[in-house]
């Protein structure tokens, strides 16, 4: 099948982007998602930053629809995640406003003004309360969001909402990203079809904690708020929070999980219990869907050319293992090393010792996919340069570090770092 280019940015001044091209660790198209009842998109041009293209989203949502969500730890955060941490202890939902270009983030009282106008405008076009109206911004920080900009185009979006329109949504979020990020799965509840659809945005300042960038999960499950939560809770560990481009959280990062609970209308009984084994079915397929999209968003990594797993094993604890494995996967040394194709082991050695975590140098072992490099605290015997550097041609390169201590493990992902990376960076408010 041939590739599909799925951006097209060669109408975009440079200023926007500074890559035309789509990353080469993209997926070929973009996942064919179900329209998911009680829930309605659209999206529209409000020219925040971007010219000629969608930059804002909205999703309006039944009565009745459950929430959860988790939010970035930075002590910075932005005004839409105060919003929304306020919002979400009542575990209602009836819209979501999602605006790129501006993450409206270190910009004081203004920042909280813009999320009150927003919110107000979004309630009176869906119907609602504004604190049933959940809100995400992207972008610069520091520059102030004129939401009176986009606040009046909301009733129309709320008019023209229809149930599918995933692809435009996932686009209307990007930013440095070079291609839409989605991802579906379908489960049988009660001899039922119940879809759960997700879509993400991210590329640069992308670092695991509590979630990263900004990611919306819908189901037409029917499923309590506080459930949802518990699920989402257990998912974010093994999914947005094992990724890293750049060891930078972002001030707006956001997961949001919306249940309509549509599929009760098909016979799906309510989930209201831990035990329910059908809760497991359920959190198993978020987490699919949540960990689809997390690898996606490092696919993306700004200037990214090589997508990287690290597995640390033999660790004294899971804890350990996973500061471990970020340890190697945040070191630039590795990571500059990964994309100059150079199998340098002796960065990898660099990156468990300073972790701060129990390790044996005389114990450590060491592969670059199934080639063992380093065993006993010295360089395999049989270690081949040739065999090994071949390896570090590949697009996907898999690093596994054995501490021999334990039975603690661990699995991250993340990418190269390229001069691309530091264009893109260097380039973004110019």
């Amino acid at each position: 099948m041939p590739r599909r280019m799925l951006v097209t940015r060669t109408s975009l001044p440079p200023s926007d982007f500074v890559t035309t091209t789509i990353s080469p660790l993209a997926p070929a198209e973009f996942p064919d998602m179900p329209e998911i009842a009680g829930v309605r998109i659209a999206t529209a041009e409000a020219g925040i930053k971007y010219k000629n293209r969608r930059d804002l989203l909205m999703a309006v949502l039944d009565e009745g629809s459950q929430v959860a969500g988790v939010f970035t730890k930075s002590r910075c955060p932005s005004a839409p995640v105060e919003w929304c941490r306020d919002s979400l202890p009542a575990g209602v939902a009836r819209a979501l406003v999602v605006n790129s270009g501006n993450a409206n983030a270190f910009t004081g009282k203004k920042g909280q003004a813009a999320t009150d106008i927003t919110a107000k405008a979004a309630a009176q076009a869906a119907g609602c309360d504004p604190r049933n109206v959940f809100l995400a911004s992207t972008g610069v920080i520091g520059e102030p969001l004129d939401a009176a900009r986009f606040s009046g185009l909301l009733g129309k979006l709320a008019v023209d909402a229809k149930t599918g329109g995933w692809m435009d949504a996932a686009k209307a979020m990007m930013t440095t990203d070079t291609f839409p990020k989605g991802s579906t799965r379908t489960i049988t509840i009660d001899g039922q079809d119940v879809t759960i659809n997700g879509i993400a945005k991210g590329a640069g300042m992308i670092a695991p904690d509590m979630a990263t960038m900004l990611c919306f999960v819908f189901t037409d499950g029917p499923i309590r708020a506080d459930l949802l939560q518990l699920c989402l809770n257990r998912t974010i560990g093994a999914s947005f929070n094992s990724i890293t481009v750049d060891s930078d959280t972002s001030t707006s990062d956001t997961v949001l999980v919306f249940a309509t609970g549509a599929a009760a209308k098909r016979g799906v009984r309510t989930v209201e219990s831990k035990g329910d084994r059908r809760l497991r079915l359920f959190q198993a397929a978020l987490g699919d869907v949540l960990g689809d999209l997390a690898r996606q968003v490092v696919r993306d990594g700004e200037g990214a050319s090589k997508f990287v797993t690290i597995d640390v094993e033999g660790a004294k604890s899971a804890r350990s293992a996973k500061k471990i494995a970020l340890s190697i996967a945040n070191s630039p040394l590795v990571k500059t090393a990964i994309a100059g194709e150079d199998a340098n082991w002796g960065r990898v050695v660099m990156a468990v010792g300073k972790a701060g975590e129990p390790a044996d140098r005389d114990r450590l072992a060491i592969w670059f996919g199934d080639t063992r490099v380093a065993v006993d605290g010295e360089r395999d015997p049989a270690y081949d340069e040739a065999s090994a550097s071949n390896y570090m041609r590949n697009s996907e390169v898999a690093i596994r570090v054995d501490l021999g201590l334990g039975s603690g493990r661990s699995r991250v992902w993340t990418c190269d770092l390229t001069r691309q990376y530091i264009a893109i960076n260097a380039d973004y408010r110019s």
